[in-house]
């Protein structure tokens, strides 16, 4: 086979071992790709491995070897699913590989939120507790996780990851989701209520027409004042200018998100530098363990297809 990785500097920094695709056949390996070098160079692949790279109609017209698609994502937006099921190109996503880090970040911004950890260091690494008249001084109000409500819009393996972590803190897990699970652990009610009764909203589900800029502006005057609003799952299903409105004029407490409609992020985005609003880069899935893990479904993936058992099937 010939086996074209389009842009393997999105997954790794030398840190993961892609020489095991090279069983496979002739392999060619870019760090990154253009759109306008896209069609030249996977003209005569076999298979195409990508992350982020766009793979519409017009480039895919050009590879007429091209039969199989894999990637080293769980979403596929950047894909022609379309084109590729009439060309009969199979197209084979990763599920499920980076819940226990999306889960475990998501909790990063909740803890930190709640007992104040960075404005605490700040704090010391300023001087001021040198100058403290008490042992403990309290400068910033912090809060139990306790018997607070936690909403979780979707409820795939990420969703129900974040709800068993929220569920050992003993805080009451409400869920939005299209399918309704025999769940005693949660209780799944209304987007409306969710929002609503929730100190926490936190967003686990995909990105489509459904869920596109469903956290608008009605959607954050629906929440409550002191609430904390989450998004590591993708950028569009926020409208962001809503969002930087609900932080400035107070009708969200904080905000803390890994996604942005566009990254990285653009010198005129409207989040940058909005008080109470953590932006990490789209890092949620990116541990050492995670992308192993991710590389091992997109090995077993591939050598699926060619056995004529094809596994994580888009189109």
């Amino acid at each position: 086979m010939k086996v074209i990785l389009t842009d393997i500097k999105t997954v790794t920094k030398n840190d993961l071992d892609l020489s095991v695709f090279e069983k496979f056949g002739d392999v060619t390996m870019y760090d990154l790709t253009a759109y306008d070098e896209i069609a030249v160079r996977i003209k005569y692949a076999d298979a195409v491995i990508c992350n982020k790279t766009k793979l519409d109609a017009n480039v895919l017209k050009e590879a007429k070897n091209l039969k199989y698609i894999g990637l080293f994502a769980t979403g596929y937006n950047n894909i022609d699913i379309e084109y590729a099921r009439k060309s009969n190109i199979t197209v084979c996503n990763a599920g499920s590989y980076s819940t226990n880090a999306v889960a475990q970040q998501t909790f990063a911004y909740i803890l930190n939120h709640f007992s104040k950890l960075m404005d605490y260091t700040n704090y010391v690494a300023a001087g001021k507790w040198k100058n403290s008249v008490t042992f403990s001084p309290f400068e910033f109000p912090t809060f139990e996780l306790y018997g607070k409500n936690i909403g979780i819009i979707g409820y795939g393996s990420i969703g129900k990851r974040v709800a068993s972590i929220a569920n050992a803190f003993n805080m009451n897990v409400y869920v939005y989701s299209r399918t309704v699970y025999n769940d005693s652990t949660v209780k799944f009610v209304s987007l409306d209520h969710l929002l609503s009764i929730s100190d926490i909203v936190t967003v686990h589900c995909p990105l489509n027409e459904a869920s596109y800029h469903m956290f608008n502006k009605d959607a954050f005057a629906k929440m409550k004042c002191n609430a904390l609003f989450i998004n590591t799952a993708r950028g569009g299903i926020v409208d962001e200018l809503a969002l930087k409105e609900a932080l400035d004029n107070g009708i969200i407490k904080a905000a803390a998100i890994d996604v942005l409609t566009t990254e990285p992020m653009t010198d005129d985005c409207v989040l940058h530098n909005v008080r109470n609003l953590i932006i990490t880069p789209h890092t949620a899935w990116i541990p050492l363990e995670t992308r192993q893990r991710l590389l091992g479904i997109v090995i077993d993936n591939l050598d699926n297809f060619i056995s004529g058992n094809p596994t994580h099937v888009v189109s």
